[in-house]
């Protein structure tokens, strides 16, 4: 007897409610992402920001207060050594004077004028008393030939002759100081508005640039009065340009002078450089998350200067601590922790194998691998909280 149709329905039911259940109480794959332990070259690298620089810098200075005159050079212009002036500076103009001190100085200058109008009168005077003496004494001449009198009253005639002409030198030096006092005195009385530029031509202080290179910067462009010691330009060698980097104190125990390194990031090629030196003292920079860090500076000579990089451009720099040919690596990716050690899921026949290793060394992407995995072993990247070890995984297709 045929079975009916009600009986083919129910027994479609049951067979799709048994698959039902196989499915949800089964062990379905889960879909991961694998990677590959492999050999290969290995680097180890400690990147930091950092800036070019001219290694010798040249910083021009005033050497007296004055007035700098607008400098005539730019940013950049090539400079001669001894030969192209990069600033001139002429002497201040005078104060001005209230109408008080103007008075004062006025007052000073006319008492100046009236101390050297009386020297004037006492060399006259003096004029008039050496004449006086000279012609006693050639009277004392004439008298003392026909012995008419005594030999001392002829040395008495010769000593006020000399006494008579000390006076007029005496009275020609106080006229002289009487009008140098007149000069000052009036030298007060000059106002800014009286000295234009054709009056400070006279004296100036030219300076030149030290050594053959481009100006760097200039702190003065414009006319400005400035005192002794103001910085004026930078002037330096382009071409000869060095790197600096600050690292954390820590990172930079592990950095020695001819330690290979690249610059990348300035908008060129990458570059190869070498550190020529560490800094013995570090100083105080607090990150951009407010924490304070104790930095260290390192100084990178480049292998090539590229015409393109200049003073104080930002870059990157890689510096190679440690590197090999031949590395059993695994990818970061694949790493976490397991109690105190590190672990990493291998796929082994379709299922995640739970594998704690021992790694050593460590980049940005892959970990050096001592022992717990092979060469071309499959490890699951990324692995989340529905791998455990035994489970039956996929890898997830790529969109």
């Amino acid at each position: 007897m045929k079975p009916g149709f009600g009986t083919l329905a129910a027994a479609a039911v049951a067979l799709a409610a048994a698959g039902g259940f196989w499915w949800a109480f089964s062990d379905r794959p889960v879909p991961v992402d694998l990677g590959e332990v492999t050999r290969a070259p290995m680097r180890v690298t400690i990147e930091e920001d950092g800036f070019t620089r001219v290694r010798e810098i040249y910083r021009i200075s005033a050497p007296v207060a004055g007035r700098v005159d607008r400098s005539l050079l730019e940013v950049g212009d090539p400079v001669v050594a001894g030969e192209t002036e990069v600033a001139r500076i002429t002497p201040m103009d005078p104060p001005f004077m209230d109408e008080r001190a103007r008075a004062e100085a006025a007052a000073r200058a006319e008492a100046a004028r009236a101390a050297v109008k009386l020297a004037e009168a006492e060399l006259e005077r003096a004029h008039a008393a050496l004449a006086q003496a000279q012609t006693e004494y050639d009277r004392a001449l004439r008298l003392m030939a026909t012995q008419t009198i005594p030999l001392a009253r002829l040395d008495a005639a010769r000593a006020e002759v000399q006494i008579a002409q000390a006076q007029v030198e005496s009275a020609g030096a106080q006229i002289a100081l009487r009008q140098s006092e007149l000069a000052s005195a009036e030298a007060t009385l000059i106002q800014p508005e009286a000295r234009g530029p054709e009056a400070r031509m006279g004296c100036c202080v030219a300076l030149t640039a030290p050594i053959d290179g481009v100006v760097l910067s200039l702190d003065v462009e414009s006319e400005h009065v400035v005192p002794a010691g103001a910085p004026l330009a930078e002037i330096g060698d382009p071409r000869a340009l060095e790197v600096v980097v600050d690292l954390l104190s820590s990172d930079a125990v592990r950095v020695a002078p001819g330690t290979e390194a690249r610059l990348t990031g300035w908008g060129g090629d990458p570059l190869p450089a070498t550190v020529r030196r560490i800094d013995p003292a570090g100083f105080t920079k607090v990150s951009a998350l407010g924490i304070e860090e104790r930095r260290v500076n390192a100084i990178l000579n480049p292998d090539t200067v590229p015409p393109e990089l200049g003073h104080g451009f930002q870059l990157t720099a890689e510096l190679t601590v440690w590197q090999a040919q031949d590395v059993l690596q695994v990818p970061l990716t694949a790493l976490f922790r397991e109690g105190a050690a590190w672990a990493a899921f291998a796929v082994e026949e379709g299922r995640a194998a739970l594998r704690v290793i021992s790694v050593g060394r460590m980049n940005a992407t892959h970990a050096q691998v001592l022992d717990g995995l092979e060469a071309g072993a499959s490890v699951i990247l990324y692995p989340g909280e529905g791998v455990e070890d035994g489970a039956p995984v996929t890898e997830r297709q790529a969109e």
